[in-house]
């Protein structure tokens, strides 16, 4: 898939790793300087300099999404130093595994935080900028569960990833008129480092839930993140693309 966003600078929350380094890597490819920010300095600096060793545009942010502040200053410091944010993906968020009944207000209010009040912190902090753009575009990472399925030990997260829907389709109102689109894309099991340790029968086990047989990868959930940033998507606003290689599809999950 071929987008030019030559010229475009594009902000990739918690782009240091899983799909947001797949989403980083490429957007870069298509001609992006793209903005690595994450919680770690160190590690969003790595991830930028493997772009820049493959001759790409990028460059690192630390930024904690659950303080605006921090993302406001984030924000300023990239549209000064750039000339402008025209996309921001935000991606950051969090997956602790952990039972209803052994879950505390902690627990719940920090996925929270991290994953529905973070976008709602992004999304804030480059309002202002994204409005100088030349039709700004927003992709949130959501999920299937949540908004589509649910999943043992994830109240808080399904909670979240659901939350960010709602909200997805107000801020979408409200930003049209400045030809800014809001959208999502809702990852179902996607090959990630994150699942490294789980075991090979975890992840037989979570291969054989997709018609398609296989772990969906990174760059699906990056090639879907950049269709909704094309110029081409300019009248798709407040919408959601599931991309779970029909993961969500049976009725019965012995009927493939």
């Amino acid at each position: 898939m071929k987008v030019d966003l030559t010229g475009k600078v594009v902000i990739v929350t918690g782009g240091s790793k899983g799909i947001g380094k797949g989403i980083a890597t490429v957007f870069a490819e298509q001609g992006a300087h793209v903005v690595i920010a994450a919680r770690g300095m160190e590690a969003a600096t790595d991830v930028a300099n493997q772009l820049q060793a493959q001759g790409l545009s990028a460059s690192a942010a630390t930024v904690d999404v659950e303080n605006y502040e921090s993302v406001e200053s984030m924000a300023t410091e990239v549209a000064n130093s750039f000339g402008s944010i025209d996309i921001l993906c935000a991606n950051a968020g969090i997956f602790p595994s952990m039972k209803l009944e052994d879950m505390t207000t902690d627990h719940w209010d920090q996925v929270l935080n991290v994953n529905a009040r973070g976008t709602m912190f992004a999304v804030k902090a480059c309002v202002p900028h994204l409005k100088k753009a030349n039709a700004g575009r927003v992709i949130i990472t959501s999920s299937i569960t949540g908004p589509v399925t649910g999943y043992a030990g994830w109240t808080h997260y399904a909670a979240s990833k659901a939350a960010q829907l709602g909200f997805m389709r107000t801020a979408a109102l409200e930003l049209a008129p400045y030809h800014i689109t809001v959208n999502a894309v809702l990852p179902g099991n996607i090959a990630t480092e994150g699942l490294d340790g789980l075991g090979d029968t975890y992840l037989q086990k979570m291969a054989k839930a997709i018609p398609f047989g296989s772990l969906g990868r990174v760059e699906d959930i990056a090639y879907a993140a950049l269709f909704l940033s094309s110029k081409e998507a300019g009248f798709i606003t407040g919408q959601s693309i599931i991309i779970d290689g029909g993961q969500t599809l049976p009725e019965d999950a012995e009927a493939f």
